[in-house]
């Protein structure tokens, strides 16, 4: 049985970590980030693959840096893995390590390997409206995301889907891949495919592309926008100066909305003028619509300033929106 040193941080990692235990590999150590002070009252927090090795005893080690880091890289070298199997660490690793296990670092990545590497593949497939994505296995190298593949299953991307669902059903698939590739690597036959140079990068969400663009973004764009942010930070837009938080959205085209309002189609020549974020239609009975630029939103789950989530119905008995007003 192969040792593995396994080294991971969120809830995706976990995953593996599990799958990885549960096929009883000797796992002779767990490698993750420090822990971090979250929430109110800041409280030191442990990632959830910490919180797993601990519950099965399984020794963890928390380095600060791990490059020229000679301490922690001794010491990885003593506890001489065979496999080091790494699931959203967080940190690249250097030659040194990569070098240590016989059979090579294994990394399980969240995206059809070579489309979108770097740091937020899932986030990147819903926020481009993807309807495919999948999980590769592969050897790391010194790159980002640049290693051998070794094993690739691909999923579909269900067209309402957020980048939280996605990321579960894709961590609890990368558990089970990785397990597969493990025992291809322990007989001896595990595939080694390049990846060639037609790469899509996945870079690291920032903050700013979070607000809706209303004039230059179609009602798909923004439906993606709102799924592929969606639980991370959510995407937003101003209305009388007040922040508004959309969680969950639909796109229609103009003849949808028709179809759902027949009396709108005398008014079809005039929807047109509208400028993109002009409020509809906007009660607890009807729901919410908004215009954009080629067709319209309808809102399901929104978050006003300073309050929770709420489907849209139990926002709008509280809070007064109006038809006309204009989102910024």
């Amino acid at each position: 049985m192969l040792n593995i040193l396994f080294m991971g941080t969120p809830d995706f990692a976990k995953e593996s970590l599990e799958a990885v235990y549960g096929a009883g590999y000797n796992i002779i150590g767990v490698v993750t980030n420090v822990d971090k002070p979250k929430g109110r009252g800041m409280k030191m927090m442990q990632s959830p693959v910490k919180e797993f090795a601990t519950l099965k005893n399984i020794p963890v080690y928390q380095p600060e840096k791990v490059r020229k880091n000679i301490e922690f890289i001794n010491e990885i070298k003593q506890l001489n893995p065979d496999v080091i199997c790494v699931v959203a660490y967080g940190k690249i690793l250097p030659k040194e390590i990569l070098n240590i296990p016989r059979l090579g670092c294994i990394n399980v990545h969240g995206s059809l390997l070579p489309k979108y590497r770097g740091a937020a593949p899932i986030q990147w497939s819903v926020l481009n409206g993807d309807k495919v994505t999948g999980i590769t296995t592969m050897y790391m190298d010194e790159g980002m995301d640049t290693g051998d593949m070794i094993l690739k299953q691909e999923v579909e991307i269900g067209e309402n889907e957020t980048t939280g669902e996605l990321w579960d059903r894709l961590s609890k698939l990368g558990g089970e891949l990785l397990v597969k590739t493990l025992k291809q690597i322990e007989n001896g036959t595990a595939p080694r495919e390049k990846q060639g140079e037609d790469f899509t990068l996945a870079p690291m969400l920032n903050k700013e592309m979070s607000k809706i663009d209303w004039e230059n973004k179609s009602a798909k764009e923004i439906k993606n926008l709102v799924r592929g942010l969606n639980p991370i930070m959510g995407a937003y837009s101003f209305l009388d100066g007040k922040k508004i938080k959309f969680w969950r959205v639909d796109s229609l085209t103009d003849e949808e909305l028709f179809v759902e309002f027949p009396d709108l189609r005398e008014y079809k020549e005039k929807f047109n003028e509208l400028y993109p974020g002009t409020i509809l239609f906007s009660d607890e009975k009807t729901g919410l619509y908004i215009k954009a630029i080629d067709g319209n939103i309808k809102v399901l789950e929104i978050q006003g300033e300073n309050a929770r989530k709420m489907e849209i119905g139990d926002f709008l008995r509280g809070n007064k929106l109006y038809a006309c007003s204009v989102f910024e």
